[in-house]
């Protein structure tokens, strides 16, 4: 038989193979995260029929004959190229830029994905919807992170515990010109009105360890030039308030308004014991020697107490996702509270990995092992939250691909048409 029919019967089945892999490419253009397939060649076997040999003497050398015998798929490449995102506006879809992998378990097996639609299952478990696989992570309780990887778990509804106010702060201005304060505090707490310039008041609500509200009541009134004392509300003291804050303090303001000295105690504390909670010892920051704190200047009396860091319990609403995985939850208390952190996985050799279906890869032995890390420590891709990564399927580029693949086809397919021919010229040299 003829040489060349083998050999164009190798092209025939080898550029089918192209073929295949190009309409895998087409039909998965619009697939989460797919990357692409191309094929490339090589020659095949070569018949030797005769070997190279040395010059001899004062003639030249001779180079080898030898006949090809067709050709064969040479490999099977990724392009592992980047593909464009596109918005979808839902927290949990999660497109990757950079070269990194998202990581999900079944069972003790981990596999490894660029696609990010991920949902959350009855559990509360990250996963992804086209094969229940678990995001893989680290969580965090109360904010700081568990030690390990593990199941991504966020059941809307889980709860955070209440914080008790360990610290007040006190910012604004005591008016500067008002008199001397000469007037006297009566029974519901309120100062002789003929003295409203002279005095003023502010109040916060701070929380116990159990969660209960107290409003915590604070009044000031000049004393001298540059100095003023305060007190808590005698009317509205909580259970169990302690010294030294029963008993007025005093303020020492500079010449330039600025706050220098509190007596008899810097910084302050107000305590007390609500019936059921631990005690409560909160610290009143009063930003001494700062423009930024309490001030003494002409003008208006603004003095407020501006923040506290206590609240109550509260119920997880929804949540969020930043560049670097981490997820912050959104609870009805008004407190963010970090949940935890997506993992992601690098390989020296990506392309390398295997196709196990439903958008994910498995470790090969040229692939190398997973690196895992999180984004911009120690892994430089970062997330984009409500967004996917598309195909990176060059639609020009593979019709390009087809009619060049099919005019091979076509060319082989004549070879074998004219092998054919000559053989039947053969056959019928006896007739």
């Amino acid at each position: 038989m003829m040489r060349s029919l083998f050999a164009g019967v190798s092209g025939l089945r080898n550029h089918q193979v192209r073929m295949d892999v190009i309409g895998n490419n087409i039909s998965n253009v619009n697939t989460v995260a797919f990357k692409a397939g191309r094929v490339t060649f090589k020659e095949g076997f070569a018949q030797l029929l005769q070997g190279a040999s040395r010059p001899p003497g004062d003639l030249g050398g001779t180079n080898p004959i030898q006949i090809g015998l067709g050709m064969q798929v040479g490999s099977v490449d990724m392009a592992y190229q980047q593909g464009n995102l596109e918005t979808t506006g839902l927290a949990t879809d999660l497109a990757i830029q950079g070269d990194a992998m998202f990581v999900v378990k079944k069972g003790t097996q981990n596999y490894y994905t660029r696609s990010g639609n991920f949902q959350l299952d009855a559990s509360g478990n990250l996963v992804s919807p086209t094969n229940g696989f678990v995001v893989q992570g680290r969580m965090a309780d109360n904010g700081v992170f568990l030690d390990g990887i593990r199941d991504i778990v966020l059941p809307v509804g889980q709860k955070t515990a209440a914080r008790a106010t360990d610290g007040v702060s006190l910012a604004g201005n005591l008016n500067a010109a008002a008199p001397v304060f000469t007037g006297t505090f009566d029974a519901t707490g309120r100062a002789d009105p003929l003295n409203k310039n002279s005095w003023t008041e502010t109040s916060i609500t701070v929380y116990d360890s159990l969660g209960n509200q107290h409003d915590l009541k604070l009044q000031f009134w000049k004393t001298a030039a540059d100095t003023w004392s305060w007190q808590v509300d005698g009317t509205n003291l909580p259970t169990g308030f302690t010294p030294p804050n029963s008993t007025p303090q005093t303020l020492q303001f500079d010449s330039q308004g600025i706050l220098l000295t509190v007596a008899p105690t810097d910084p302050p504390v107000i305590g007390f014991t609500p019936p059921g909670a631990d005690p409560v010892a909160v610290t009143l920051d009063l930003g001494n020697n700062t423009v930024n704190g309490i001030t003494a200047f002409a003008g208006t009396s603004t003095a407020v107490l501006k923040d506290q860091n206590g609240y109550a319990a509260g119920q997880l609403e929804n949540f969020s996702i930043d560049r670097t995985g981490l997820i912050t939850g959104a609870f009805t208390n008004g407190t963010n509270v970090v949940l935890g952190q997506i993992v992601l996985a690098d390989f020296n050799n990506p392309g390398g990995l295997l196709r196990v279906g439903d958008n994910m890869y498995a470790i090969s032995g040229n692939s190398g092992g997973a690196v895992l890390g999180y984004a911009l420590e120690g892994i430089q891709s970062t997330l984009t939250s409500g967004a996917l990564e598309m195909s990176n399927v060059d639609l020009a580029q593979e019709f390009t691909n087809m009619i060049v693949t099919q005019r091979g086809f076509q060319a082989n397919s004549r070879v074998i048409t004219s092998s054919d021919e000559m053989l039947q010229e053969l056959v019928n040299l006896k007739r």
